[in-house]
């Protein structure tokens, strides 16, 4: 799937400025094509996904820097008080929600995007069952 500058921008949050950043600090790859007709595909969307979230934990540019080079995953210590983490939070109905850390749980934001959709197809199905 072919994803534009301006797509990623939407989805994401983050400039077009500061997507230009990462690439030529190489916290993502280049996209395909040159110039206008440049795309970037669904790696590259979770790739700024999982740098904001990071970010977002308090982690530096080079820091996360470190984590993509190493193609290491934050490390899952046990929790302690103080300890920052960052979480994917869905509310499935009143009364119903899901929270997950996917970088302890070892999933992708594609696998979190599909527990999620699975979770309210479930609960769909829980609430109308099929009449016999």
């Amino acid at each position: 799937m072919k994803i534009s500058l301006e797509q990623l921008v939407d989805q994401t949050g983050i400039s077009g400025r500061t997507i230009r950043y990462y690439i030529q600090k190489g916290l993502i790859p280049k996209p395909f094509g040159e110039k206008r007709g440049a795309w970037y595909t669904q790696v590259h969307l979770a790739d700024l996904l999982r740098i904001r979230q990071w970010q977002e934990a308090g982690l530096s540019l080079d820091a996360i820097a470190g984590l993509l080079q190493a193609k290491q995953e934050v490390p899952v210590a046990p929790r302690r008080s103080g300890t920052i983490e960052v979480r994917s939070h869905l509310v499935v109905a009143d009364g119903i929600e899901l929270s997950v850390s996917p970088e302890r749980a070892g999933l992708t934001q594609e696998q979190v995007r599909r527990l999620f959709r699975e979770v309210n197809d479930l609960l769909t199905s829980i609430k109308n069952p099929p009449e016999n």
